[in-house]
């Protein structure tokens, strides 16, 4: 049971993780006010993915070193892409 766990707990930090860089480069790519339902559904999410993009990376950093920096590794992955999010979004404004 434990080893399930371990071998779940990188997907779905790399899942995360893409799932807020891929919200992230919507929002800076199109309109997501053009529609309503677009527009709500942006609303409710905003403040999830700031504190998602704040602190993934930190928890992906520290699962990392805790898996002995392998660059095989989906935590390194994982940081990787949402530094280049961070990266990207600050660029842009």
């Amino acid at each position: 049971m434990t080893d399930t766990k371990q071998t779940s707990a990188p997907k779905i930090i790399f899942a995360a993780s893409l799932f807020t860089a891929l919200f992230w480069f919507t929002a800076q790519l199109v309109d997501v006010y053009h529609f309503a339902v677009t527009g709500a559904i942006f609303e409710l999410l905003w403040l999830p993915m700031i504190m998602a993009i704040f602190v993934m990376p930190v928890v992906a950093l520290v699962y990392w070193i805790v898996d002995k920096f392998r660059l095989k590794s989906l935590y390194f992955y994982s940081l990787l892409l949402l530094l280049a999010t961070a990266l990207f979004i600050y660029i842009l404004n």
